[in-house]
């Protein structure tokens, strides 16, 4: 498999992995260090175990489906279908793989900007 298809590969997981809950299958795709963002809130969390906590107590019925990957060598965009309860809306991830083929960084980009809720802030930073 080349570079781009593994590439690929990683970021279809990383959404089957979410929308399925399946912590240990995303904690594999991570490398320890990962940074994850979110511009839109400003808010970063820095290593796979607050990433996965993060993750794992995120409230809500919420649904994740991958309309399209592109890849190109170690980086990934994937246009997400997000469903939490009975709103969508469109979001937008960026995956960076390390050269051993893990992510580590995701960068969540969300349609508006808004206020983080309460009750993560022992797992992010603020900027």
């Amino acid at each position: 498999m080349d570079e781009v298809a593994a590439t690929r590969q990683v970021a279809t997981a990383y959404v089957n992995d979410l929308e399925r809950r399946d912590w240990s299958g995303l904690a594999v795709l991570l490398a320890d260090d990962v940074v994850y963002e979110m511009p839109q809130t400003r808010e970063r969390i820095r290593g796979k175990a607050r990433f996965l906590q993060f993750n794992s107590e995120y409230p809500g019925d919420w649904h994740l489906r991958a309309r399209r990957v592109v890849a190109d060598g170690q980086l990934a965009a994937v246009w997400l279908d997000v469903r939490v309860g009975a709103e969508h809306q469109d979001a937008c991830v960026w995956l960076e793989l390390s050269e051993h083929g893990l992510i580590s960084r995701i960068v969540d980009y969300w349609p508006e900007p808004y206020e983080p809720p309460a009750g993560r802030e022992h797992l992010v930073e603020r900027w």
